[in-house]
């Protein structure tokens, strides 16, 4: 919790300009070590969008167990209802090709 105050007061702060850690990578010397070392340390195992997605679904209000449970009864009737009226109307037209168009 403390990081993501510590990010929105580092939003609000006016950025200055920084001298770089590394005077070597401000001259574009860099070794190949330091270009695939991770940015966070020992989280060389944590793929970036594993983090992500894990940071994302933490920020997602869940519905509570009645919300989940009347929706379901909800989508189970408009589906009975849908399937119902799609029989009628399939039955009718099954009716009216027999009764005209295959009449003997």
């Amino acid at each position: 919790m403390a990081n993501r105050a510590v990010r929105r007061q580092q939003l609000k702060e006016p950025k200055t300009e920084k001298a770089p850690r590394n005077p070597a990578r401000a001259l574009g010397r860099t070794s190949t070590a330091a270009r695939t070392a991770p940015a966070v340390r020992g989280a060389w195992y944590k793929p970036r969008w594993a983090m992500d997605i894990i940071s994302e679904l933490r920020k997602v209000v869940w519905p509570s167990r009645y919300d989940v449970w009347h929706l379901t009864v909800v989508v189970v009737i408009i589906t009975i209802i849908t399937g119902a009226v799609l029989g009628a109307i399939d039955m009718g037209f099954a009716q009216l090709i027999d009764h005209t168009l295959l009449r003997n």
